[in-house]
């Protein structure tokens, strides 16, 4: 069982949103994404045991091809 759980708000390039979804979906850790409208354009839930793994999963979904910035809401 995770002990963190993250929600990842992603804003990507026009036109790239669905490919960055899918890319996004095949990380490990990645509970669920969701394409969205309005500030951000992609919603990500991760579930991690630690903060050495949420740095990783963060990491992997910023190298993805159409993401320009994340923004990273550690729930409590």
């Amino acid at each position: 069982m995770a002990l963190l759980k993250a929600y990842l708000l992603i804003v990507c390039e026009v036109g790239l949103e669905k490919d960055v979804e899918e890319a996004i979906r095949k990380i490990e850790n990645v509970t669920s994404v969701d394409v969205v409208y309005g500030e951000y354009d992609v919603i990500a839930t991760v579930e991690v045991n630690d903060i050495k793994q949420l740095d990783n999963v963060v990491t992997q979904i910023r190298r993805i091809k159409g993401v320009l910035r994340t923004m990273t809401l550690l729930c409590d």
